[in-house]
């Protein structure tokens, strides 16, 4: 079985969700969105590839939003089209943060500037705790979606809806794939900037990442898990 994981930006990677896969021998293949030295002017052509090679989408985050079609539109139409048709050909998607978004925003929902963004460890309302954990999870995002028509909400919190389920398809806003080497990357490359209105703590962030991280791994698992048994399979 094999797995395509969509990564947007070059500072992101799969991390604990392609542990996960590789874990359960899924063959990963990665491809990169933006590349780093585009990072600064992301609006480029990308040729998406052909989806039906994979059994499973996975779709991560960006520090992008994913209504800016001024800004990305060359590659994110692009890539609505491609999530829209993937599902509709009965293919299998994983939304991760920007990724959530996008699919929503693919199949009909929709995605806005949040009230209320969040950045940190932050535990969850779940309906279904054995595919969905309750957290604590990390978040890091200024937009929220609406899910897509026909989407059955999974998951919610004061500030946003966090998970939700469409066919085979699973859009979750927090990060399970997130490491303590990926938050540091992030803060190293200036992510906090885009955290407004939060103001960061760096230190603090980090240290409560090392915590979770035996956690956070188990719970990235069970989410993979629960996923691959009560959605992936259906």
């Amino acid at each position: 079985v094999r797995a395509l994981c969509v990564l947007h930006d070059a500072v992101s990677s799969t991390g604990l969700i392609g542990d996960a896969l590789s874990d359960r021998s899924w063959k990963v293949d990665e491809f990169l969105v933006v590349p780093a030295d585009q990072h600064y002017s992301p609006n480029i052509e990308v040729s998406f590839p052909d989806g039906s090679n994979y059994d499973l989408l996975v779709v991560l985050g960006a520090p992008w939003a994913a209504y800016d079609d001024a800004g990305i539109g060359r590659w994110l139409i692009p890539e609505l089209r491609w999530l829209s048709g993937a599902v509709a050909a009965g293919g299998a998607v994983l939304g991760i943060c920007f990724g959530a978004q996008v699919l929503a925003r693919a199949l009909g929902g929709s995605v806005a500037r949040s009230d209320d963004p969040e950045v940190g460890w932050v535990c969850i309302d779940s309906d279904v705790p054995a595919l969905i954990p309750a957290g604590p999870w990390f978040q890091w995002h200024n937009d929220s979606f609406t899910p897509p028509p026909g989407a059955i909400e999974l998951a919610r919190n004061a500030a946003a809806v966090q998970a939700y389920r469409v066919g085979r398809s699973l859009g979750v806003q927090f990060h399970p794939e997130v490491t303590t080497a990926g938050i540091k990357r992030w803060l190293d490359n200036g992510e906090a900037r885009r955290a407004h209105p939060h103001v960061v703590d760096r230190a603090e962030l980090l240290a409560e990442a090392g915590r979770q991280a035996a956690a956070a791994r188990g719970r990235a698992d069970a989410l993979v898990a629960g996923y691959l048994d009560r959605v992936f399979r259906l």
